[in-house]
């Protein structure tokens, strides 16, 4: 009686572990799926350190700068800038009009998703540009405030 009683434990904790994989696969998935880049819609939006007016103020963010959705709370969002840093600011403050940030010294735009191409563009760390789409794996197709389009490679940009 007890070997049977072994043996279906150790059945179930196989089960179990097969379990836990798959969970593992798919929270990198579900993760990827569920996040959402917004933009700063004010030229000045001050961000608090949780859902109140009465919070206290981590700083001012500029227009058009890239965020991540974490959390939406009754008209307060909690969202992650480029550096990782966590603050909550009010959603009627945010657009969907996505944006990027440039997140290395210089990144290189091309005139289209391939280094072979020329070069349109470079952009220093900390530039905003515009999200124009994401049609090639690896690639965005961006738009800076001058008005100059290209490719910029995934890796050098935050946001996308």
């Amino acid at each position: 009686m007890r070997k049977k009683l072994l043996i279906k434990m150790k059945k179930l904790k196989n089960c179990t572990h097969v379990f836990l994989l798959v969970i593992v696969l798919l929270l990198p998935a579900q993760a990827w799926a569920d996040m959402q880049f917004l933009s700063i819609a004010e030229k000045a939006v001050v961000m608090y350190d949780a859902p109140s007016l009465s919070a206290d103020k981590i700083y001012v963010a500029s227009v058009h700068l890239p965020v991540e959705a974490v959390v939406n709370v009754e008209g307060w969002i909690k969202v992650r800038d480029s550096s990782g840093s966590l603050s909550w600011v009010e959603s009627k403050f945010l657009s969907e009009q996505r944006f990027v940030v440039v997140a290395v010294p210089l990144a290189d735009i091309f005139e289209t998703a391939d280094e072979n191409v020329p070069q349109v563009f470079q952009a220093q760390e900390g530039v905003v540009l515009e999200w124009i789409d994401s049609d090639t794996p690896g690639w965005v197709n961006v738009r800076h405030r001058d008005g100059q389009t290209g490719y910029v490679k995934v890796g050098q940009v935050w946001g996308s």
